[in-house]
């Protein structure tokens, strides 16, 4: 069993890129070009030459620092004219490209600065104010001086604001919720008003200095609360420093803001800021301009609806909007699938068919161009590029293949960067123009790594959903060296949304996919699959979930799924099926458990949302509907535990400050009442993300999986290596 799990640790995601070379590039843009890091080694690319190049001499500058040239010690550049910047040690560099000779040219931005797009200054959070800091001298000045406590410049609302993260890293905060415009003259931001947002409370019993437990309050609102967290939207000229505020009623911002959502942005001239406004119950969305020198607001663009009106489906997405000199680019559900519109003189309708828009990569006077999923006739989440004009004829998919495209656009729409793959074809990643030719190849993944570890790709499945009538898809992973001949435990890995989906069309399927991996690298089959009410398809399948959140995303579909599969592939064993899940999946792996005791009896529930009358405002109000007593009363997993019968571990971190422990604890309160037995840990210090800890975490779960699932004997004493946290992470 311990070869297994060297193996499974090894299918993390953080491993991931040792065992999938060349599977991912992250651009940065410049001018129509672009540099990314490959494997400690920077490269250019420019689409106009159709070149790929280093983007330095690595050996001459590793030589100019006195350093191995696989050492580098910094993993982000800036490529100027004739020069490369970094930062090493808290000071920022130039190398020139010539002599590689080093100039000290200022201080490095720390951690939780945010830095204008000309290098040259960074605004920081200084008590409840934001400041200006210039890099190259280090002097700073104040943007704001009226902040306090209860109204504070920059911030996120306390209950999204991640203040354990923060104090976990060592810092006095997250980066400060700002935007710059282009032309770095000045910050977009809120001050945010949370007076009389009533408190939350967590305790930290063993604080590092061994003293007492200490207790942090913060504001935290809840579903039918009478007063929820507002924005009032503000934008700071850095070369005045005045600050002009918006005249417009604040707005709700009762989790984290527009700007962190992307749904507040900047003209590309910089002559205007916009931002998106939701009603309470997410019914209305209203898209608003401001004049950055007078604080005049216009509303462009308004849509109601009997559900929610969304501006896109996935909240992690950019809003599918879009302003140009001829009017607004608008998304919209009204006909039942999300199409564009273009409101200017006139409305026009753009596209329209039985697919939807999930992405707007560029818009001017030819036309839009954009993503849309459910063209290709095999998996109707599959991307793809298309173009239609503005008119709304001419449309025309520019990849035309039946993989799925995952698209950076570079900064002067000029070309985009596409990566194409299925869950089981690896990428391959190329420049393309907007007529769909290939301007340069930049990589094609090498997953000989991954192979070597045993790894199977995953199966696309499609099944039919518990209503007779729907079809759903999942990725189904079959266990390391499969025998058809013999039977596996099957383990169910739901995430409900139905803000995001559980299963991704590319390759690779993200953190939830490597924890699938991983545990069919232990020997389980393992089941993804998004049910009804979750993203990415037309109006009606989203709002499935809309009054029916205690549904953990339709897992009557998810039953259904593995009854079918198993007609056709009987090595699933559905006399021993689990299920296990982290945050709105914690809460699902419990739901299923407890709504069918017959078909899940081994469950492991990571920070589960429990009970959605207590968790935050945003979530059950935007996707469950207005505040009822009574409804949601039944999307609490309490209710139900007195139908628990399997094996069950609730795990859950004290200072989570997102999914609160004491959801958790009240669920164990019902069990205990309930006289039933189940496992429970509790992580002292610990937030939502478990950083620090999750190896652990992540031990424990497989332990007891392999335990009452498998039936076998974990190894004894394992120890995961721990896991280094993402700094990108702290972007958002």
């Amino acid at each position: 069993m311990e070869s297994r799990y060297r193996t499974a640790e090894q299918l993390l995601g953080h491993n991931r890129p040792a065992l999938v070379r060349g599977g991912k590039v992250r651009p940065v843009w410049r001018n129509g070009t672009f540099w990314y890091r490959s494997d400690g080694r920077f490269l250019r690319v420019d689409p106009a030459r159709g070149v790929q190049e280093p983007a330095f001499d690595h050996e001459r500058l590793a030589a100019a620092l006195g350093v191995e040239p696989g050492a580098l010690p910094f993993g982000a550049i800036t490529l100027e004219d004739g020069a490369v910047v970094f930062d090493v040690g808290g000071t920022r560099l130039r190398c020139a490209l010539g002599t590689y000779t080093l100039t000290e040219i200022g201080r490095a931005p720390g951690p939780v600065d945010a830095v204008s797009p000309d290098g040259r200054h960074a605004v920081f959070r200084k008590g409840h104010d934001l400041w200006l800091r210039e890099l190259a001298t280090g002097a700073e000045s104040p943007l704001t001086a009226d902040g306090t406590a209860e109204q504070p410049y920059g911030t996120n609302a306390d209950s999204g604001s991640a203040r354990t993260l923060a104090r976990r890293l060592g810092l006095p905060y997250l980066p400060p919720v700002v935007s710059w415009s282009p032309d770095s003259r000045r910050v977009l931001t809120h001050r945010m008003d949370e007076r009389g947002v009533k408190l939350m409370h967590l305790v930290e019993s063993a604080p590092a200095d061994g003293g007492r437990p200490v207790l942090h309050t913060y504001r935290y609102a809840l579903p039918g609360d009478a007063i929820l967290p507002r924005a009032e939207m503000t934008v700071l000229d850095v070369e005045t420093g005045t600050a002009v505020p918006a005249k417009a009623e604040p707005l709700l911002a009762p989790y984290v803001s527009p700007i962190t959502l992307r749904r507040a942005w900047w003209a590309r001239d910089g002559s205007a800021a916009y931002y998106l406004e939701q009603t309470r119950d997410y019914r209305t969305l209203t898209l608003r301009s401001v004049d950055p020198e007078t604080g005049e607001v216009r509303t462009l663009a308004e849509e109601s609806g009997p559900t929610r009106v969304e501006p896109v489906q996935n909240v992690a997405c950019p809003p599918i909007v879009k302003v140009i000199p001829e009017g607004v680019v608008w998304f919209s559900q009204r006909d039942g699938f999300g199409h564009l519109y273009l409101h200017g003189e006139r409305t026009v309708q753009l596209t329209r068919g039985e697919w939807n828009v999930q992405e707007i990569l560029h818009a001017d006077s030819s036309g839009v161009f954009f993503v849309a999923a459910g063209l290709v006739e095999d998996d109707p989440y599959r991307r793809q590029v298309c173009k239609v004009a503005l008119d709304g004829t001419g449309f025309t998919r520019i990849t035309d293949d039946d993989l799925d495209h995952a698209v950076s656009v570079a900064d002067d729409g000029s070309c985009f960067l596409d990566s194409a793959s299925t869950v089981d074809v690896p990428p391959v990643i190329t420049v393309r123009g907007w007529d769909g030719r290939i301007l340069v190849e930049v990589s094609r993944a090498d997953v000989s790594g991954l192979l070597a570890t045993g790894w199977q790709a995953p199966e696309r499945v499609k099944v039919t959903a518990a209503d007779g009538v729907t079809e759903v898809y999942g990725v189904l992973y079959r266990p390391h060296d499969f025998d058809p001949a013999q039977r596996y435990p099957v383990l169910d890995h739901p995430y409900p949304g139905p803000q995001v989906g559980r299963v991704e069309p590319g390759f690779g399927q993200g953190q939830l996919g490597y924890d699938a991996e991983a545990m069919a690298a232990l020997g389980f089959a393992v089941l993804a699959l998004d049910g009804r009410g979750t993203p990415g398809r037309d109006k009606a399948f989203h709002d499935a979930s809309y009054g029916a959140l205690g549904n953990g995303g339709h897992l009557d579909d998810h039953v259904a799924a593995l009854r079918q599969l198993a007609e056709t592939r009987p090595w699933l064993d559905l006399d021993r099926v689990g299920v296990f899940g982290r945050s709105g999946g914690g809460f699902a792996a419990v739901r299923a458990m407890l709504q069918y005791p017959d078909v899940f009896t081994v469950g492991v529930a990571d920070c589960g949302n429990h009970d959605q009358r207590l968790y935050h405002s945003i979530w059950g109000e935007s996707y469950g509907g207005p505040f009822d007593p009574e409804t949601y009363a039944h999307w609490d997993n309490g209710e139900l535990a007195d139908r628990l019968q399997g094996k069950l571990l609730l795990v859950h971190g004290e200072l989570d400050d997102n999914v609160t422990p004491h959801l958790t604890m009240r669920l164990a309160g019902r069990l205990i009442a309930a006289n039933k037995d189940f496992d429970l840990l509790i992580v002292p210090g610990a937030e939502h993300g478990f950083v620090g800890f999750d190896d652990y975490v992540i031990r424990r779960r497989w332990d007891f999986l392999v335990r009452h699932l498998l039936g076998a004997e974990p190894p004894a004493g394992y120890r995961l290596a721990p896991i280094p946290f993402d700094p990108e992470l702290l972007a958002g």
